[in-house]
């Protein structure tokens, strides 16, 4: 039974300002956080997508969509502009049900973003 409601973090980058670039990174992030916590389709609840200021070609819950979230509510939404901060950076909250413990979550952080939150268990 999977009772608890978490949110689950993940974050990546792409190479360019484009669709062909920002979908199959998109995808690739939400399956690896359904895969490492044992997510199914209805265990989650919604998420909250962010991007970077120069990521303006697409929206990252366009990408979820392709592989099966069009029932999930989805929001996305402008990352602040920080001065340093990787660029090029799409970044989720995903909320789900889940039997695990805050401490056995499985955080994703790829490509160039993968040293983004070195403290959170990936």
């Amino acid at each position: 039974m999977k009772d608890r409601v978490v949110a689950l973090r993940g974050a990546t980058t792409v190479e360019s300002d484009s669709e062909e670039d920002v979908f199959p990174r998109v995808q690739e992030m939400l399956l690896e956080l359904m895969a490492r916590n044992g997510l199914a389709h209805d265990d989650i609840i919604s998420a909250f997508f962010t991007s970077t200021p120069d990521l303006t070609s697409v929206f990252p819950a366009t990408a979820s969509r392709a592989i099966g979230f069009g029932d999930i509510p989805l929001i996305c939404a402008c990352e602040i502009a920080v001065l340093g901060a990787t660029p090029q950076c799409v970044r989720v909250m995903l909320h789900a049900y889940s039997s695990h413990a805050r401490n056995e979550i499985r955080h994703v952080y790829l490509h160039g973003a993968q040293g983004l939150r070195d403290d959170l268990p990936g």
